[in-house]
């Protein structure tokens, strides 16, 4: 009788009960929810359409431009004056602007230099910057950035991809963490209410001090306890993973109880997030979002500069126009035309150089942060990869330790049924393998959160 109590409720450990209603929701699967329906990143999205929307704004600035301006006067039946100005403006991308035009005017008190033929007057001339403006203006320079900017748009969608990604990835590592301590302490709790059972049978067969029956009740109040806080963590982490899941039209999906997390991730992350291709040394980060994007300000600074600069030159417009009558268009007469010439320079130029030095500074300041940025992300590249490498070695000897463990406590119950152990020496050993599961799961998780360290160090959202 007595050996037989001994095998019963020592050597025999509970297996997991398979819920057949449990679905598992895979890492690839949880991430393919994230990138197309979680709010921020469309919200990413939409940097790239506002970049699109200021491109067509600036393209604007060399739209053909029609203007029509029309005054009339009359005054006791008399017809004071009724001047009509229209005219049709194509600006260029080198400042220069042609236009056409049609003015008609007449009245009793018209201003003689308005005074022209009854049929109207046409004109077609052009304006010409031949100092500021020529080369580089407000509206090229508008163009210029505006097109940088939707590049720059592009690495900060990117960026703010990666951030959610790689948030939404620690929830799933934390969720899976606080998953398989519960199961553990599930499944030691379960052992511990057999192991109290087969004492108290016994006691009363006589074969066990009263003394033992305390012993394992503590095991058993300590497994509840421990149970109970890795199910409140469970209960947070799951709450915090149903924070990065959405559905179509912007609604929240809760995590339901049967859903659990992939049980050979271990195995698929690498593959996920693509990390195998990442441990290669001399990582290329020439495309790199950061520092696409900090490479896109220095160009952005650098159309200014080239503005501020412009400044510096006078201001000279110089505008011709061929005028004629609407009948006689074809007959080209030299002396018909309308010149114009508008200077304007200041003499200290404290403004203009007070710009210009301004936009120098930000330039170098911004080509100061790239230089940095590229240096720090290279060491964060060679940091995550070492890290990576040192948590698979951990992991290996973790696990040997888990079985070396896992060995002892079952030779310790062996001898248990032989009569040569105590409760005390198994329960001992039994807390030694439990710390060093929790260890395995603790490196197991870091080992995960390192893979999405170096995801979210590369940058790469696809």
């Amino acid at each position: 009788m007595k050996s037989r109590f001994y095998i019963l409720f020592f050597c025999c450990f509970s297996l997991f009960g398979q819920n057949t209603n449990q679905k598992e929701l895979t890492y690839n699967e949880y991430l393919g929810y994230v990138k197309k329906y979680h709010p921020l990143v469309k919200s990413a999205n939409l940097e790239i359409s506002q970049a699109q929307a200021n491109l067509m704004m600036a393209r604007g600035g060399f739209d053909p431009k029609i203007e029509v301006d029309f005054e009339q006067k009359k005054f006791k039946d008399s017809e004071y004056y009724s001047i009509l100005n229209n005219s049709f403006k194509i600006p260029t991308w080198y400042g220069i602007e042609i236009k056409a035009g049609f003015d008609n005017n007449e009245g009793v008190f018209l201003n003689p230099e308005n005074t022209m033929p009854n049929q109207g007057l046409t004109s077609l001339g052009i304006n010409i910057p031949i100092g500021q403006g020529l080369f580089i203006n407000q509206r090229m320079a508008d163009l210029r950035k505006a097109k940088i900017q939707l590049r720059l748009s592009q690495a900060e969608r990117n960026l703010m991809a990666i951030a959610v990604l790689y948030d939404a990835s620690i929830a799933y590592f934390n969720w899976k963490r606080n998953f398989n301590e519960v199961k553990m302490y599930e499944n030691y709790l379960v052992n511990a209410n057999i192991r109290y059972k087969g004492i108290e049978t016994l006691i009363r067969e006589g074969d066990r001090p009263a003394i033992d029956s305390t012993e394992a009740g503590i095991i058993v109040r300590n497994r509840k306890l421990n149970l109970e806080d890795s199910q409140l963590k469970l209960a947070k982490a799951k709450l915090e993973l149903s924070n990065f899941l959405w559905l179509e039209n912007n609604i929240p999906m809760e995590l339901q109880d049967n859903i659990i997390p992939e049980e050979n991730l271990l195995l698929t992350v690498n593959e996920t997030l693509r990390t195998n291709e990442l441990m290669v040394a001399n990582q290329d980060i020439t495309n790199h979002p950061k520092i696409n994007a900090l490479e896109n300000k220095v160009q952005m600074l650098d159309v200014e500069r080239k503005l501020k600069a412009n400044m510096l030159l006078p201001k000279i417009d110089l505008g011709y126009s061929y005028l004629s009558e609407p009948s006689a268009f074809n007959d080209y007469k030299f002396q018909d035309y309308k010149v114009g010439l508008n200077f304007y320079f200041p003499l200290f130029l404290r403004k203009e150089r007070g710009s210009l030095n301004i936009t120098k500074f930000k330039m170098q300041d911004a080509q100061f942060n790239l230089d940095l940025e590229r240096v720090q992300l290279t060491n964060k590249i060679i940091a995550q990869q070492t890290e990576i490498a040192s948590l698979e070695k951990q992991k290996k000897l973790i696990d040997d330790l888990v079985k070396d463990n896992q060995t002892m406590l079952n030779a310790e119950e062996r001898l248990f049924t032989f009569g040569e152990s105590s409760l005390f020496l198994i329960n001992t050993r039994e807390n030694n393998l439990v710390l060093a599961q929790i260890s395995q799961i603790s490196i197991e998780n870091r080992f995960l959160n390192s893979n999405a360290e170096l995801f979210k160090i590369m940058a790469n959202p696809e």
